[in-house]
């Protein structure tokens, strides 16, 4: 799932939005983030700098409630369910979509 971060929307936010909708889910009834990561400290991350300029680039992956998550550039996050990404060494080469 391809998820777009709005523009008034916080990083941790949008985290949390998107992967109450892939599991469907409330996002109250979810693991807590904090959990895994900072909130605060992922939100800053992709925060414009303190001249107002904004952030280019960045990207970070993690895994959160069965899911693997990557921001890019604070305004795009990619959701994939871990069992999704899990390869069987029998029957596939390692790739960047699979978790060895």
């Amino acid at each position: 799932m391809e998820y777009e971060i709005g523009a008034d929307e916080s990083v941790s936010t949008a985290v949390l939005r998107a992967v109450s909708a892939v599991e469907g889910r409330e996002p109250r009834t979810l693991r807590p983030l904090a959990d895994v990561v900072d909130p605060a400290a992922l939100d800053t991350l992709f925060d414009p700098r303190y001249d107002g300029t904004p952030r280019t680039g960045g990207r970070l992956s993690f895994v959160y409630n069965e899911c693997y998550i990557t921001v890019d550039n604070g305004e795009y996050l990619t959701l994939q369910l871990l069992e999704d990404r899990l390869c069987d060494e029998r029957t596939q080469e390692p790739s960047a979509s699979c978790i060895w």
